[in-house]
């Protein structure tokens, strides 16, 4: 099970008809390495730069890596986050994880359900937001995040020319930035 998977739970070792002292034999003998509580990994396993977002996924299946690490992902700026931003659904109970360490946010609505991308991280369905609806995310929360931030993930994404000015401005509508983005694109496509 484990080699098919980029982690096993405890939980899905149980559902199998297997005891969990078998993972705990396995942990012993350096077969598995325990990540976190109830969550396993072969121990010879690579680790893709990317490894906590799969792990974060395997972990929360609904939801979405938004905002710093998003940017991350997608290799714009220069930001490097400690922790995992991920997007979850507005009324839904957040996560708690040992490792590694989340940033949560609630979206709602078109704002949670539009620009997903689905990408394949070690063996592991992870969904990321798209460049622009990261962009318009980052300006959503730039008091908590920083202007700075936004301006230039703005600016590395344009220069790269990783979006459309289209799919930004529906990115925009979506996040309601159109008009606090508006002075920031017209002066960097200018």
């Amino acid at each position: 099970m484990a080699r098919n998977r980029a982690t096993l739970t405890a939980k899905d070792v149980m559902r199998a008809g297997i005891h969990s002292q078998h993972l705990t034999r396995l942990v012993a003998e350096g077969i598995l390495e325990r990540i976190a509580r109830g969550r396993y990994r072969l121990a010879r396993r690579a680790i893709t730069e990317n490894h906590s977002l799969a792990v974060v996924a395997g972990a929360v299946p609904g939801g979405v890596v938004c905002l710093l690490s998003a940017l991350q992902f997608h290799g714009i700026g220069s930001q490097l986050p400690a922790d995992v931003w991920l997007a979850i659904e507005r009324g839904t109970r957040a996560p708690v994880l040992a490792y590694p360490p989340l940033r949560i946010v609630q979206f709602s609505g078109a704002a949670f359900t539009a620009g997903v991308e689905t990408h394949r991280i070690e063996r592991q369905t992870v969904r990321v937001y798209s460049v622009p609806k990261t962009l318009a995310d980052l300006f959503k929360y730039r008091n908590r995040i920083g202007l700075e931030v936004a301006i230039e993930a703005l600016r590395d994404a344009w220069r790269e020319r990783r979006f459309t000015i289209e799919a930004l401005d529906d990115a925009a509508r979506v996040c309601r930035v159109g008009r606090v983005m508006r002075p920031y694109i017209e002066g960097i496509v200018s």
